[in-house]
């Protein structure tokens, strides 16, 4: 089928690239039936397309000795049908289920668009996983083929099942019982798909991060990513010939946003920077070095930039956003007063496309997460579905969004749709006056302390604006007087002393910015707990917490407000 109502949802979107207004009242998610973003859209926009499509830079190698990539579209589109023919030559068929645990490796993006011409369903797996994770994705995934690294193969020693095993690595490095990916070059380069893709078949099983519960299994089609990405094309600014670098990992729905359908739908080229070890000031220089044009970053990477002398770096940046976490205004304003570029929250899920943003043009309120993206009717409904000006985020799915998943895979397989009047997020949010929405926080994390709904995420965006804490979460302490007090595990910056001065000056600073209700009354210096993918577990301290406080324990490195004195 032509990609012809895609690509004029496209264009309508970059007419209207600095006008919100127009563009959230006037777009409208191309009605498709049968597509295959890949054949349809990728492989036509490549056709004698030699502008870079993929540009992959290893830290530590220079040009020419390995450790720079730069494949164009039309590489891109010749290696991936190869790959498809490869791949069907080993039995992968239509509906199947393929693992891809790789890094940020040329062969990821390939197997993308290859499984993708296929039919093939990809699960897309970070090298992080262990064991038990892998098992997961075999029993609940389903999974029938694998492609990993080398490096990785072993971890696969002990994972039964009949499924075909697919290595990626260097000449003599190819395990026994693996198939040489290598092969994939010397299979035809033009590719006739075995019939027609529906718009509604599947595409992506991703297992979600995990902060809370057990991972959901959230299930897309061929055309929630990669045409719903068109609300997050209009987030970042993406123009043809940009150059675009996401600081995500593989394996996450994040990866798949900035580093793969985003940038290819706007016709940019992907940057990737592998570091051994992130390093913010290699980085920065990547930027400057390389001309990025638009640069996408979590606030954990944000918070270790600012910490650099960002005025040195003379970038060609002309978009900068955040997303994965909330944005704290702190760090938005040193950003804008180094390169005067101001960073432009976003806010999205593995289920969604990007829901809600600052757009270009759009005034940016410090602290506001901005409003509903093109495509996507917000409301916020509390839990008997009334409309509230602080309640859960949901969508309206009447029609639901081009962008939403099709829904969450059970454990029997079956996938349960998405249904009903709304999509609850189970993200709080407040609405303003304006129409601007501000993150309140995961429903499961606001909690009340003296009869007062605090909301952790506006206290740790006090907190780090302390210039000796790099990272803080907030949870409910329990008092026997308040019911629970604020209280906030931080990690310091730099080398900043977890003492009882450090915690002072601490408790002064948050006396001084925030309303009395809203005060940390408790500060513990710690490590903070995360997910495989960055994102902080505040359920697993919130239930350390309670557990401590019903034994009457204190942590070593604990201090409380009525320890000092001084502060009375």
């Amino acid at each position: 089928m032509s990609a012809t109502e895609f690509l004029a949802a496209r264009e309508f979107l970059w007419k209207h690239r600095t006008d919100y207004d127009i563009a959230y009242r006037d777009f409208r998610w191309p009605q498709l039936d049968r597509f295959n973003w890949a054949l349809d859209y990728f492989d036509r926009m490549a056709y004698g397309n030699d502008r870079p499509a993929l540009w992959i830079v290893n830290e530590g190698g220079g040009e020419g000795s390995g450790g720079e990539a730069k494949i164009s579209f039309a590489e891109m589109a010749e290696r991936s049908s190869r790959v498809a023919n490869y791949l069907r030559g080993l039995g992968v068929r239509r509906g199947d289920r393929i693992l891809l645990m790789l890094g940020n490796v040329v062969p990821l993006w390939e197997v993308m668009l290859a499984a993708m011409k296929l039919g093939a369903v990809t699960i897309p797996a970070t090298t992080l996983l262990n064991r038990d994770d892998l098992i997961d994705r075999f029993d609940r995934g389903r999974a029938r083929h694998v492609i990993t690294g080398t490096e990785n193969t072993g971890k696969f020693a002990d994972i039964p099942g009949d499924y075909t095993r697919i290595a990626v690595g260097g000449a003599g490095q190819i395990p026994r019982g693996w198939h040489d990916y290598a092969e994939a070059a010397d299979a035809p380069a033009r590719f006739a798909p075995d019939g027609e893709t529906r718009a509604s078949d599947p595409l992506l099983l991703y297992f979600t991060s995990g902060t809370t519960a057990k991972p959901k299994l959230v299930l897309h089609s061929q055309q929630s990513y990669p045409v719903g990405s068109l609300s997050t094309m209009y987030w970042i600014g993406l123009r043809p010939g940009d150059i675009h670098l996401n600081i995500s990992s593989p394996g996450w729905a994040k990866h798949a946003w900035s580093c793969v359908f985003t940038p290819w739908v706007a016709e940019a080229c992907v940057f990737m920077l592998n570091q051994p070890r992130f390093n913010a000031k290699n980085l920065l220089g990547a930027l400057q070095r390389h001309k990025v044009t638009t640069f996408c970053a979590p606030p954990t990477v944000w918070r270790m930039l600012i910490q650099e002398d960002l005025r040195a770096y003379k970038v060609a940046l002309r978009e900068v956003v955040g997303a994965g976490e909330p944005l704290n205004p702190e760090i938005i304003e040193q950003v804008r007063n180094a390169w005067g570029l101001t960073i432009r929250d976003g806010y999205g899920q593995t289920e969604t496309t990007l829901q809600v943003a600052n757009f270009p043009g759009q005034k940016v309120k410090p602290g506001a997460m901005g409003k509903p993206a093109p495509g996507y009717r917000v409301c916020l409904l509390d839990p008997e579905g009334n409309a509230q000006d602080e309640a859960e985020l949901c969508l309206a799915l009447d029609p639901p969004p081009l962008g939403l998943m099709q829904g969450y895979q059970g454990e029997d397989g079956q996938v349960v749709p998405v249904a009903g009047a709304a999509y609850r997020t189970g993200d709080v949010a407040l609405r303003d006056a304006d129409g601007y929405l501000t993150y309140v926080g995961r429903a499961d994390d606001v909690f009340k302390a003296s009869d007062y709904r605090i909301s952790p995420f506006e206290l740790e965006s006090a907190l780090i604006e302390h210039i000796a804490v790099a990272e803080a979460a907030v949870v409910p302490s329990p008092d026997p007087l308040r019911l629970a007090v604020p209280k906030a595990f931080v990690a310091l910056a730099g080398n900043h002393v977890p003492d009882r001065d450090t915690a002072l000056e601490i408790f002064r600073h948050v006396r001084a910015t925030l309303a009395p209700f809203k005060r940390v009354r408790r500060i513990e210096f710690a490590e903070l707990p995360k997910t495989i993918s960055g994102k902080i577990r505040r359920v697993e301290l919130r239930t350390a917490e309670a557990a401590r406080r019903s034994d009457g324990e204190r942590a070593a490195g604990e201090f409380w407000e009525e320890d000092f004195p001084e502060l009375r």
